[in-house]
């Protein structure tokens, strides 16, 4: 069904690839970030939702956000990390757009709606990916901490892999 002749057009597989790992970085640490708000922090369900309000207030690099979450400790105050939310979520809504416009560009329009459904399984596959790991790390109950910091830290260098995936692939691009 799936055509994997796709995946040898250069800037196809590199985007999909860039789904697959801004997703595992992003809902990884939205799930870790989750417990870390009602368990360490004791909020609410709801109060936790409302936590992740900033990340759609901003416009800023994700990965910086990552590194800065970096300071977080038990009983670090929510204003002092609503500024990170708000970088990663931002950072987020900026990708996404180009990301699908430059996959779907990559093939025929033919096989746009195939190509949209690898990107979308990718970013699925790559969020399962992202708690599944993220929640491994920090579900150990004597670690969370450590785990957390560590998801942050791993979550900066995957969205740095990704900067540098895109930069490699728009050079490669712009020297054709």
């Amino acid at each position: 069904m799936l055509p994997l002749s796709l995946f040898g057009h250069r800037l196809f597989a590199l985007t999909s690839l860039v789904g697959l790992l801004v997703n595992v970085a992003f809902y990884g640490l939205i799930f870790v970030f989750s417990l870390y708000f009602q368990r360490v922090n004791g909020l609410s369900p709801l109060a936790t939702g409302f936590a992740f309000l900033p990340m759609l207030g901003a416009v800023l690099p994700s990965a910086l956000g990552c590194v800065a979450l970096l300071g977080i400790e038990p009983g670090t105050a929510y204003w002092e990390i609503g500024g990170q939310l708000m970088m990663i979520g931002g950072g987020l809504g900026l990708l996404v757009p180009p990301l699908t416009s430059t996959l779907l560009g990559s093939v025929e329009k033919s096989r746009c709606g195939i190509a949209a459904g690898v990107l979308n399984s990718t970013r699925q596959t790559g969020s399962v990916l992202g708690v599944a790991l993220f929640g491994a790390l920090a579900g150990r109950a004597d670690a969370f901490m450590v785990g957390a910091h560590q998801s942050s830290v791993i979550s900066a260098c995957l969205l740095l892999a990704v900067g540098a995936a895109i930069w490699y692939g728009a050079s490669t691009r712009a020297s054709r």
